[in-house]
C-alpha cells in the first residue's frame, strides 16, 4: 500500500481543527450527575470542577421534574422523557447526563449540538437477555462516542496507518493494536491493575511524538522495529491506550449488576468507531489519489512534524500537570 502522501491538505485541515485542546484523552465533555436518592429524587451536583466553558450550561429535565437547591423531583412519575442542555453549542459541543440509580445501575445519555435532545426511559430493567441489550446498546453507543472524541488516540492511529506498506500488515497492525488496549482496559475495569491517569495521559500523549519520528525515519530510508515489525509496536503501545480507555471508563462509570456486559459493550463501540475510522482515511486516501492529488517532496512530512509538535505539545503540559499535583 502506498504511503498517504497525497492526505496531507486533509490532515492539515483537521489537525488545525484539533490543536485547540491539551488534554485530549482526558475526558473533555462536561458530565452532570443524577444521584437517585431512596426516595426515589435524584441529587444534581457536576462532579468536576466546572470550567468558564461549561457555566452556561443548564440542564433541561422532563416536563413532570423539577429543580430546588439542587434536588430533582419527578412527581412520582420517575426520570423518564426528554433530556438536553441549554447554551450547549456556543462554548461547548457537547455534554452528558451520569444517571446513578439507587440501586448502582449507571447509564451515560451524551447530548451534542447535532443531538440536543436523548430520551430516558428510566432503568435497565428485566433479566438475561432483555437486560443484556439495553446495556449493550447504551455502552456501544458511549464506546463509540469516546473513540471519536480520542484525538490523540486517532492521531495515533493516523500514524499506523502511514507507516504500515500493506494492507495485510495493517489488518495484522490494527488487530493487535485492539487485543493489546482491550487486555489493559479489562484489567483496570476489574481492578486488577490501576495506573494514575496523569501519567498515563502523558505517556500516551509521549506515543504520539514517537510515531511521529518513525515516519520520518521510514521517509529517509532509515529502518527500525516499528517499521519491520509495526504490530508489535502496536501491542505494545495499545496497553498503554487501554490504560487511558479503562480511566475513561471508570470515571463515567459503570452498571455493577452488569459489568462483563458494559465492559464488552464499550469495547466493541471502541472498535466500532476505530474501524471507521481507519477505513474513512483509505476511503480518503483512494479518492485523493484517484484525482491524481499529489504534494511537493518538501511538503510530504509536514503532517508528520504536525503531528509530532502538538503532541510534544500535550506531552509538556501533562508532565507540568503531573509536577504541579
Amino acid at each position: 500500500m502506498r504511503r498517504l502522501y497525497t492526505l496531507l491538505p486533509a490532515m492539515l485541515i483537521g489537525l488545525a481543527a484539533l490543536c485547540a485542546p491539551s488534554h485530549a484523552h482526558e475526558m473533555s465533555v462536561s458530565i452532570l450527575e443524577l444521584q437517585e436518592l431512596k426516595d426515589g429524587r435524584f441529587m444534581m451536583h457536576w462532579p468536576t470542577r466546572r470550567s468558564a466553558q461549561t457555566e452556561n450550561l443548564r440542564p433541561v429535565l422532563p416536563e413532570q421534574c423539577e429543580i430546588d437547591l439542587g434536588m430533582i423531583d419527578c412527581a412520582g412519575e420517575g426520570l423518564v422523557g426528554p433530556l438536553s442542555f441549554e447554551g450547549l453549542g456556543a462554548q461547548q459541543s457537547a455534554a452528558m447526563f451520569r444517571i446513578r440509580y439507587y440501586d448502582g445501575q449507571v447509564q451515560m445519555h451524551t447530548v451534542t449540538a447535532g443531538q440536543p435532545v436523548v430520551y430516558v426511559t428510566g432503568q435497565f430493567r428485566g433479566e438475561g437477555w432483555v437486560l443484556f441489550k439495553q446495556v449493550s446498546s447504551t455502552y456501544i453507543q458511549i464506546g463509540v462516542e469516546h473513540i471519536l472524541l480520542g484525538i490523540d488516540h486517532l492521531l495515533f492511529v493516523l500514524g499506523l496507518i502511514w507507516i504500515v506498506k500493506s494492507r495485510w500488515m495493517l489488518l495484522k497492525t490494527i488487530t493487535s493494536f485492539t487485543v493489546a488496549h482491550s487486555i489493559t482496559l479489562a484489567a483496570v475495569t476489574f481492578g486488577i491493575v490501576g495506573v494514575p491517569e496523569r501519567l498515563v495521559n502523558a505517556l500516551i500523549a509521549l506515543s504520539i511524538v514517537f510515531i511521529g519520528v518513525e515516519i520520518i525515519k521510514q521517509h529517509r530510508g532509515e529502518t527500525s522495529l516499528t517499521i519491520r515489525r509495526p504490530w508489535i509496536v502496536a501491542f505494545g503501545f495499545g496497553l498503554l491506550h487501554g490504560f487511558g480507555f479503562a480511566n475513561a471508563l471508570m470515571d463515567l462509570g459503570l452498571p455493577e449488576s452488569s459489568l462483563l456486559a458494559a465492559l464488552l459493550a464499550f469495547n466493541v463501540g471502541v472498535e466500532i468507531g476505530q474501524v471507521a475510522f481507519v477505513f474513512l482515511v483509505l476511503a480518503l486516501g483512494w479518492a485523493l489519489r484517484v484525482m491524481s492529488v499529489h504534494m511537493p517532496p518538501r511538503a510530504q512530512l509536514m503532517p508528520a512534524y504536525l503531528i509530532g509538535s502538538l503532541a510534544a505539545l500535550w506531552t509538556l503540559q501533562r508532565v507540568a500537570m503531573i509536577v504541579a499535583a
